[in-house]
């Protein structure tokens, strides 16, 4: 069996693999010792002519554009901050979070354009640009890459702009919302040859998904 027949799938550790791991799974795309933890770099399946690689997060997308993966899941908060050049084939409908962003609730400032030339520490400092610059605002952004609420704690920014799921961290660091820039789902996205040369298969595993994704 040549390269060429396998499939091979990228999946981000985290909190997106489980649920990603076990829609594959319904649909019959799966592979003997497919877990997080696995020391394997790449996870076979022959008889399926599958391969799946687990990596992290942000690399998803890299992985895919250079076809090293033909498909992958992942957030579209990340499609959009890595700027790569994938298809995006199909919204999963579950991991939802919005990017937004905060500032410590004892310096709110009135409005939006209040906080005009000042410091946005961030995971996504291509997604805030785009953001701001709509607005016609002038920010320094700092990326971050760990807490990113620690930054106006210390001083070290002004504001944030990070994925919340729930607000509870937020809330713990006397932190508030001010403003929603975009809301983020599970995306499953394709490298764009590979869509081509495989489109079969591809466009099997998109119709079983629709069938099956959470919340639709």
């Amino acid at each position: 069996m040549q390269e060429k027949d396998f499939i091979t799938v990228a999946l981000p550790k985290g909190k997106l693999f489980g649920l990603s791991a076990e829609l594959l799974k319904k649909v019959g795309w799966s592979a003997e010792g497919l877990h997080e933890k696995s020391r394997k770099l790449i996870i076979a399946n022959e008889e399926a002519r599958l391969k799946f690689i687990i990596t992290k997060t942000a690399d998803v997308p890299t992985y895919v554009e250079y076809g090293a993966a033909d498909i992958g899941i992942i957030g579209k908060d990340v499609i959009l901050e890595s700027g790569k050049d994938v298809y995006e084939l199909l919204d999963l409908g579950f991991g939802k979070c919005h990017l937004m962003m905060a500032v410590p609730k004892d310096k709110k400032r009135p409005r939006l354009e209040d906080y005009n030339f000042t410091r946005v520490a961030t995971k996504f400092p291509r997604i805030a640009e785009s953001f701001f610059s709509s607005r016609g605002m002038q920010m320094e952004y700092i990326k971050l890459n760990g807490s990113i609420e620690l930054g106006p704690l210390i001083g070290l920014s002004e504001s944030i702009v990070d994925i919340v799921e729930t607000g509870t961290t937020l809330r713990e660091n006397n932190l508030e919302e001010i403003v929603t820039i975009m809301d983020a789902t599970a995306r499953l996205i394709a490298n764009r040859v590979s869509y081509k040369l495989k489109f079969d298969r591809i466009n099997s595993l998109v119709e079983n998904l629709q069938q099956n994704r959470p919340g639709f």
